[in-house]
């Protein structure tokens, strides 16, 4: 359970019920997503991207308000720039010094499209934030998680779900100290031809953080999305025109070059126009999804069997400008997907200012990229070298995006139901409109209490969860039944957040520790009479136990022998043993001290029984009323009566009985403590 207070800053970092999540990137924004966690002292990032309107070192999430050699673990969720660019430049040019897990197919496309990023980027080689040479480097950093294998590392529990969105895209369901945080990553909960949908976990969250890049949008359904993208492609074909499609190497490209593929094969008079996918990456990036079929859906799988869907054959590879042969209407596939350089850049500009030509934009696209603002249908574009050209070609935008929409994010949430969930990867007033249809959809629901949180970028969001904390019985302490009201004693181990309780002799076995025994031992100076110290000791420990006729035990812990003029004290360390040599210690001293020994010595001390009778009495009105106790009673046997309940106490043995177990335990304490505070030593012990 999750509640809010005041940070006691008091309180060790490991020990703090305080959990912050904080967006260092896609905090009321897409693009350059980072999110970081911190909670019992351990700090995870969440991906780790460039923001694609952005360059150089302003692409990055605002990394430099945490200490990278901090962070324990880094989770990357799926390829993308916005989640994996600044990946190579974190892992080599910062402190981190912790693990860095992703799914096997995301780290094997990770490394193509990431080098496609270093051949498109416009900008100049001192700003690049990292080289290929880097990025090959940084590989060898990055370990690889199957889905639904659970890792333990640092006392941070976590492992992967499907998330659909791209091929290898990775939901992470974290566990801290028995708090689950679901992070979704991108995700979408609609099957497209070649991936499955993400999955929902079955197990409930505390805290959901889940995109919302088109906030309150309803998707078209995915038939009349195909259908209105070939029309198109093939209504800017026929009128002589030649048809851009700007994509990323990887990704959704794949999705389109399926639909693509399909659809010409059933238009016989489509033959003579070529498609291209032009990437530098084209034949590496098909053979990636070759390789990862089995990743993908049960349609795909299937189809393997017979052949290759990704084996295409009205698709022709570009590896770049210089091969193309601009003669007659085309449809060329380009990246990167918004137009910022590269090669889909450098065709646009060249194909804009005939009407016959048509650019579809199938994919998000962040603020600052040209993808963006030729949505609005300028007159005119700025290319890169700065020129003004009018814009005259066809604009249209049929989204192939695989990201949730309003109905996917609701179903999502309400089947999970977590107590909070935290709002990024989406612009600000799409965030906005999320949270307020999200607080509508339960605002009159008593049975669901939901908070929902839309930071901005290095704003925390925190929470409180108190955990109640088990310790667990091992070993030989566990091998009997435990019976009501036995008090156990044991050595409390805590390895991560997890507690123990062992006995001293099973530490070597379930631990790396090992039990050792103190033995103290001091000598002083002695030169009093010995019967005196005796009866010193006597009247503080009652019964003395003769070793032999050097030693004697007191309090059954401490041994004192007497040499000549020097008496040794030896006994094993503990809080108790400690307490008692030390009152040993000062009888010993006073001894010493005395001027002269007494002529005769008092004899021992004897319970006064009257007396106890008596104090006992006293001690009942008191605590129950003057008419709870009989003001006379006879004999060894006394009762006490509040309220209709009595108990019967025996004054020989000290045993109390009663129907009510909870009076009688009151009683029984109250007539124990009294009996050890007036007893002598030789009584009690």
């Amino acid at each position: 359970m999750s509640t809010k207070r005041k940070n006691d800053t008091q309180v060790p970092a490991e020990e703090s019920d305080l959990l912050s999540i904080r967006p260092l990137g896609a905090g009321q924004e897409v693009g350059r997503s980072c999110i970081m966690l911190e909670f019992k002292g351990k700090k995870i990032m969440l991906d780790c991207g460039i923001h694609p309107g952005l360059s150089g070192m302003d692409a990055l999430p605002f990394v430099d308000l945490v200490e990278a050699d901090e962070i324990d673990l880094l989770l990357i969720s799926h390829f993308h720039l916005d989640h994996c660019g600044a990946l190579p430049w974190f892992l080599l040019k910062t402190s981190f010094k912790g693990r860095c897990f992703m799914t096997h197919a995301t780290k094997a496309i990770y490394r193509w499209l990431l080098s496609d990023y270093i051949k498109v980027s416009n900008i100049a080689t001192e700003q690049m934030l990292y080289t290929e040479s880097d990025l090959e480097t940084s590989m060898d950093k990055i370990e690889t998680i199957n889905f639904h294998e659970e890792k333990d590392m640092f006392g941070i529990k976590f492992w992967a779900y499907n998330a659909g969105h791209v091929l290898g895209a990775a939901m992470f369901m974290i566990e801290i100290a028995g708090v689950k945080i679901l992070y979704t990553g991108d995700f979408s909960r609609q099957e497209d031809r070649h991936l499955m949908a993400a999955e929902i976990p079955n197990i409930h969250p505390d805290v959901l953080i889940t995109e919302s890049t088109y906030g309150t949008h309803i998707h078209e359904k995915r038939e009349d999305r195909e259908g209105r993208f070939t029309n198109l492609v093939h209504e800017i074909v026929n009128r002589g025109g030649r048809c851009l499609i700007p994509v990323f190497a990887l990704g959704r490209a794949q999705e389109l070059l399926l639909i693509l593929d399909e659809y010409w094969s059933q238009h016989s008079e489509l033959h003579e126009i070529p498609i291209y996918y032009a990437s530098s990456l084209a034949k590496k990036c098909m053979a990636v999804y070759q390789t990862y079929v089995n990743a993908m859906n049960d349609k795909i799988r299937r189809q393997i069997a017979i052949n290759n869907p990704f084996v295409f054959k009205h698709i022709s590879n570009l590896k770049g400008i210089d091969h193309f042969e601009d003669i007659g209407p085309c449809v060329v596939m380009a990246s990167p997907g918004m137009m910022q350089s590269g090669l889909s850049r450098e065709l646009f500009e060249s194909w804009c200012t005939d009407a016959k030509n048509g650019v579809i934009i199938a994919g998000y696209c962040v603020e600052g990229t040209l993808a963006k603002t030729i949505l609005s249908e300028p007159e005119e574009i700025t290319t890169m070298s700065g020129q003004k050209l009018p814009l005259k070609m066809s604009v249209d935008y049929i989204s192939f995006s695989a990201h949730t929409d309003y109905q996917q994010t609701s179903e999502f949430i309400r089947t999970l139901k977590p107590p909070h969930v935290v709002l990024v990867h989406g612009e600000q007033n799409e965030m906005g409109r999320l949270k307020a249809a999200l607080q509508r959809e339960y605002e009159d629901d008593p049975n669901t209490t939901m908070e929902i949180h839309n930071p901005r970028n290095t704003v925390a969001v925190e929470l409180y969860f108190r955990g109640e904390k088990t310790a667990k019985v091992m070993g030989t302490l566990a091998m009997e039944t435990p019976r009501p009201g036995q008090t156990l004693s044991g050595v409390l181990v805590k390895r991560n957040f997890n507690y123990h309780m062992l006995a001293p002799c099973d530490l070597s076995k379930y631990t790396d520790m090992s039990m050792s025994q103190v033995i103290q031992r001091q000598s002083v100076y002695f030169s009093a009479s010995l019967p005196v110290l005796k009866h010193l000791l006597t009247q503080i420990a009652g019964h003395l136990e003769v070793v032999d006729d050097k030693k004697l035990r007191i309090f059954k812990n401490v041994d004192v022998t007497i040499d000549g003029k020097i008496i040794t004290m030896e006994w094993i360390a503990t809080p108790v043993n400690d307490m008692y040599a030390d009152s040993v210690l000062t009888a010993i001293l006073q001894a010493e001290i005395m001027d002269q020994s007494p002529k005769v010595l008092p004899a021992p001390t004897k319970m006064d029984r009257m007396h106890f009778k008596e104090c006992l009495i006293e001690m009942l009105q008191e605590m129950f009323g003057e008419d709870s106790v009989p003001k006379i009673f006879k004999g060894e046997k006394l009762y006490v009566t509040v309220d209709g309940k009595k108990a019967h106490i025996d004054l020989l043995n000290l045993d109390v009985t009663s129907k009510d177990e909870t009076f009688q335990q009151i009683v029984q304490t109250a007539v124990t403590k009294l009996h050890q505070s007036l007893a002598p030593p030789s009584d009690v012990i």
